[in-house]
């Protein structure tokens, strides 16, 4: 959870999202239509990309069911 913590305190706006997942493309397609630069952290693509998603939802987030494949 520390490191979920500490990538969004680095940045004003952090997408934690998976590759394949069709919403997430479109909300990081908005926030860059937007004028906005988020930092995007792929869970699928990161090392502990599995630990990470369980901290994100150990403080609230609900991803959708694609994001927990």
């Amino acid at each position: 959870m520390d490191q979920v913590r500490e990538l969004a305190s680095k940045n004003a706006a952090v997408i934690f999202t998976k590759s394949s997942c069709c919403m997430c493309i479109v909300s990081r397609t908005l926030f860059y239509e937007l004028g906005a630069s988020p930092a995007i952290h792929e869970l699928d693509r990161e090392t502990n990309g599995r630990e990470m998603e369980w901290a994100l939802r150990g403080l609230g987030c609900n991803p959708p069911s694609q994001l927990s494949s």
